[in-house]
């Protein structure tokens, strides 16, 4: 019979919150695929587990994953951790997951810490929806389809982030985005753990006096809807009420909705985009 795959949460910081079943099934597993086996050992040692490690990590994540689950197929019980939180969250372990599935293989998670959750139920910002960035890609390109993205965003966001990438950061945000309340979330769950509660341009204010420290999680306030609307009229009124019309009507829309499409834009009464129309048609 075919084994199965378990994703493991370990502690973010706080070795206590290392939970019960989390133990007991790696202890019990065939096989411990790490992130960072150096890093998995000194987990390891602490709770007495000697169960058989493997690197598993983003450079040899397909390939691996590919001899995984052909060891889960003969009948291995594998379990995968990452560096700190749960599996398959901005890590490798999504790929395996994938693979795993698509071989009919059953995996389960065990749950416990997770930085992103952490992070936004101490925000003070609304947990009701939520995005979630990860590390903000390296590429440029890439980086600033994102940063465009986030404007029009009415979730909270949350972002990783490293110390020494903080600064600039938290300057491309308050650049693209203007000035939107953040609460950086530092060292979680260690002994320095601190939430602070800024807006983008104090946090800028008070990284150029402080050294950031630390593991960073940002969650980033998003756009209300009421703000975006107003965004979204404003663009429309700086264009006259005959191109607008004549948008729609380039998409083959009719003109009895394409002046509905224009008043809803406008926020204006459909009667008014009729009166208007005429008067500068006799104008």
């Amino acid at each position: 019979m075919a084994g199965t795959l378990y994703l493991c949460a370990t502690p973010i910081g706080n070795l206590e919150d290392m939970t019960f079943r989390a133990i007991r099934t790696l202890k019990e597993v065939d096989l411990i695929a790490a992130e960072d086996t150096r890093n998995t050992i000194r987990l390891l040692n602490h709770f007495e587990i000697k169960t058989p490690m493997t690197s598993y990590h983003e450079y040899n994540k397909i390939e691996k994953a590919a001899y995984l689950v052909q060891k889960i197929l003969d009948g291995t019980n594998v379990a995968v951790v990452t560096d700190a939180g749960t599996p398959g969250i901005s890590d490798p372990g999504e790929e395996l997951v994938r693979q795993a599935l698509e071989a009919g293989i059953t995996v389960t998670s065990v749950p416990g810490a997770c930085a992103c959750v952490t992070a936004l139920i101490l925000s003070g910002l609304s947990t009701r929806r939520f995005a979630f960035e990860a590390f903000l890609p390296h590429d440029k390109k890439e980086r600033r389809t994102i940063l465009e993205s986030l404007t029009t965003e009415t979730r909270t966001t949350v972002i990783y982030e490293a110390p020494h990438h903080l600064k600039a950061t938290l300057l491309e945000l308050y650049n693209a985005l203007g000035d939107r309340k953040i609460t950086l979330c530092r060292e979680l769950t260690k002994l320095h753990e601190t939430i602070q509660q800024f807006t983008l341009e104090t946090a800028i204010d008070y990284y150029s006096q402080n050294a950031p420290k630390g593991e960073y999680v940002l969650v980033l306030e998003g756009i209300s809807q009421k703000e975006l609307d107003s965004q979204a009229q404003a663009s429309w009124e700086a264009i006259s009420l005959p191109e607008h019309m004549e948008r729609y009507l380039a998409q083959n829309m009719d003109k009895k909705t394409a002046m509905k499409k224009v008043a809803q834009d406008r926020g204006i009464s459909k009667r008014d985009v009729y009166q208007a129309l005429l008067e500068q048609k006799e104008n």
